[in-house]
């Protein structure tokens, strides 16, 4: 009897994959080649999204249009939405008439704008005090003040500074009296450096050796603690900073206009709290004014303030009610004198402060019920937490472009399932003046091109949702079977998943036209919605939101028998690679086949400033729990593992560990370690070894061969 019933057990497992296979086409090099020059669709998407040019300060603005019959230029009147037409630029300025023919010149000169953006590094000027009677400096790691005058009377403020242990000249600021100087003091440590190996320079046949600064998490870092100087008396004024001195980061933020004091911002090491302190220019007495303190983490790169009438009130962005909103600040007392915004939603990011109104103008997200809550609105509401508008309540994800005077804005959103709108409103009231495009894709609907599929499941707790984007190829058939592929980034900075329309997505849609479905999600561990979903990550990248992906991915196949749950791979970038070996460490009942370019495998061989921002300090057992080379022992399924020579962004020593730790554990996988490469992998040659990969591991069929 158990003989038949591990006979008939292997007859229908038989039965099954030989059924999969029938249904799953066979990928040929016709069909390789296609996939070369899908983004091109995009060309064929008409109108698409606006990307307006304001005309200096004046209520007009153009953009230019790709429409079937060729490209072309609008002259859009904001005060009436009058749109004008053009063939080129130049004969848009033919349309500036009246009084407004003087913008026609400045218009053309647009073009001829250079960027004068500086990138490298400099020699910090003297820094000139506001009466411009002195001038301040750094000379021998001493801060110095010499006059403006005819005596050149030069005079050293301080005379400890050594090289490790000097005054900062980019942190040098003077008061607006003249009165006082401050900048910091830095104690300098030697800072880690991890060697890259250029194998195979251009210039010479030998091997070069490179070198890079690259704190690593739990290293000494340097200390910058603020200084005080009176100009009337030449001497220092005494400081109390001993609570500042077990930092990340240090840094003055500027002096009140009526020269009573400077400010800073303190980052504590681990990231747990965050200060914005006042500095008295009478005594030197430090006082907070803000003093965030999280269990987990502050997310301090979301952190926002801004200083109203000279500090007499600050507004700053907080998660202490468990969501991101903002707080009016008594800068007097340091206590909230009014939580601006509030409710179970978000803010993203503060767009403007109109101080004169007390307004403030910012995007938030996840306050629409059944909308995306990732998806970007434009609001506006007042310092007493009234008048709250949503400028832009369309469904979708919003982009504005406001005129000069910001009386007008263009408003373009869209979704992953719905082409753009790009639409011209005015400000007062948020009222449309006029719809300008709707983008086109008739053309890309008749040539079989799938929309993709926004869809929401239930996470972990059943409770929350969770959303994500489902690709399909276009040449689609709902009566087979397709293997199910996950491009995963669960970095805890942002939220990853693209939210608007993109005809062609460069990193998913070239994978999809082989013959899979494949999805993007954002779990639990990810930013922009509570913190107590972000918290998720705290001392545990490992989760990565997994048990939210699986769940999600079972929900859509449930919904789409033809999603085949049986052959699911996963690939992803830097710290999506350390998430797709993950994958096959932590789930490989689910997981079947992954791709891990460039990852951040060991969370204490990569950056400092990423790493303990979700691992906390002092590093603690925590990062070998979710450390890829403690765990390799653990690997089921396929792997590949990609990664280049030069990556100074994740050292690459992070997955020549992994390789070591996978030949320890007697453990069978692949590897691509590329001469020349950097983090910026995804070039012809990898790619088409990565969906040779997942044909092989997933659709069970051997590639087509290479040309």
């Amino acid at each position: 009897m158990k003989i038949a019933t591990v006979l008939i057990r292997t007859f229908c497992l038989l039965t099954l994959w030989t059924a999969v296979v029938e249904l799953s086409a066979q990928v040929t090099r016709a069909d390789y080649l296609r996939i070369d020059t899908f983004l091109n669709c995009s060309e064929r998407v008409y109108s698409q999204a606006i990307r307006p040019e304001w005309v200096d300060s004046s209520h007009y603005f153009w953009y230019r249009n790709h429409e079937k019959e060729g490209d072309f230029f609008y002259l859009v009147n904001a005060e009436n939405g009058k749109q004008q037409r053009a063939a080129d630029k130049k004969k848009l300025a033919a349309f500036f008439t009246g009084k407004n023919k003087h913008l026609a010149e400045f218009f053309l000169k647009e073009d001829e704008k250079k960027n004068d953006r500086w990138w490298g590094g400099r020699t910090p000027e003297p820094v000139v005090s506001p009466d411009n009677q002195w001038k301040a400096y750094i000379k021998d790691n001493n801060l110095y003040v010499a006059s403006n005058s005819e005596k050149k009377e030069e005079i050293a403020l301080t005379m400890d500074g050594t090289t490790n242990l000097r005054y900062d000249a980019y942190s040098i600021i003077w008061s607006p009296d003249s009165k006082k100087l401050a900048t910091v003091k830095v104690r300098e440590v030697t800072e880690r450096r991890i060697p890259l190996i250029e194998s195979s320079p251009e210039s010479q046949k030998q091997p070069i050796l490179q070198w890079r600064n690259y704190a690593k998490p739990g290293d000494v870092l340097p200390v910058s603690l603020p200084v005080l100087f009176d100009m009337e008396t030449r001497k220092q004024i005494t400081l109390d900073t001993d609570a500042f001195e077990n930092q990340y980061a240090l840094y003055l933020t500027g002096w009140r206009k009526d020269s009573r004091a400077f400010t800073f911002e303190f980052n504590q090491r681990g990231h747990q709290r965050y200060v914005v302190a006042e500095v008295s220019a009478l005594d030197g007495v430090i006082r907070l004014l803000v003093d965030e303190r999280a269990k987990t983490f502050i997310h301090y790169n979301q952190n926002f303030r801004y200083d109203l009438n000279d500090g007499k009130e600050l507004l700053w962005v907080s998660e202490r009610d468990g969501w991101r909103h903002l707080y009016l600040i008594d800068g007097g007392s340091g206590k909230v004198k009014q939580q601006v915004t509030r409710g179970e939603w978000v803010v993203r990011q503060v767009d403007f402060v109109d101080e004169a109104n007390r307004t403030v103008y910012f995007t938030a997200s996840g306050f629409n019920e059944g909308e995306d809550p990732y998806n970007l609105h434009y609001c506006r509401i007042n310092l007493d937490g009234t008048g709250f508008l949503d400028m832009t309540p369309e469904n979708g994800n919003h982009h504005v472009s406001f005129s000069v005077d910001r009386k007008y804005f263009t408003d373009v959103y869209s979704r992953p399932d719905f082409p753009a709108v790009s639409q011209l409103k005015r400000t007062a009231d948020a009222s449309l003046i006029a719809v300008l495009q709707k983008c086109d894709i008739s053309t890309l609907e008749k040539e079989s091109w799938q929309m993709p599929e926004v869809f929401c499941a239930k996470g972990r707790d059943g409770k929350t949702d969770i959303w994500g984007n489902i690709h399909r190829p276009s040449h689609f058939d709902s009566s087979k079977s397709y293997p199910v592929v996950e491009m995963i980034y669960a970095g805890p900075h942002d939220s990853h998943v693209d939210k608007d329309f993109r005809p062609a997505n460069h990193l998913i849609s070239k994978l999809a036209e082989l013959g899979f479905i494949v999805v993007s999600i954002d779990g639990m561990g990810t930013s922009n919605r509570s913190k107590a979903f972000h918290d998720v990550c705290w001392k545990n990248l490992k989760d990565a939101g997994f048990p939210d992906r699986i769940a999600w991915i079972k929900a859509a196949a449930a919904k789409y028998p033809y999603m085949d749950t049986t052959r699911v791979g996963i690939y992803g970038w830097s710290a999506g690679g350390q998430n797709a070996m993950a994958a096959l460490l932590f789930h490989p009942d689910f997981y079947k086949a992954a791709v891990a370019l460039c990852g951040c495998h060991d969370n204490r061989m990569d950056k400092v400033w990423w790493n303990e921002q979700w691992m906390g300090y002092p590093v603690d057992e925590s990062y070998s729990a979710s450390s890829n080379v403690d765990n390799a022992w653990r690997l089921k399924g396929k792997l590949l593992l990609i990664n280049g020579e030069l990556d100074d962004n994740v050292d690459p020593a992070s997955t020549l560990q992994v390789v070591s730790a996978l030949m320890k554990a007697n453990k069978n996988f692949e590897q691509l370690y590329l001469p020349g490469k950097t983090h910026n992998l995804g070039g012809p040659f990898e790619m088409h070894r990565m969906y040779d990969f997942f044909v092989k591991n997933l659709l069970n069929q051997e590639p087509p061969e290479w040309e």
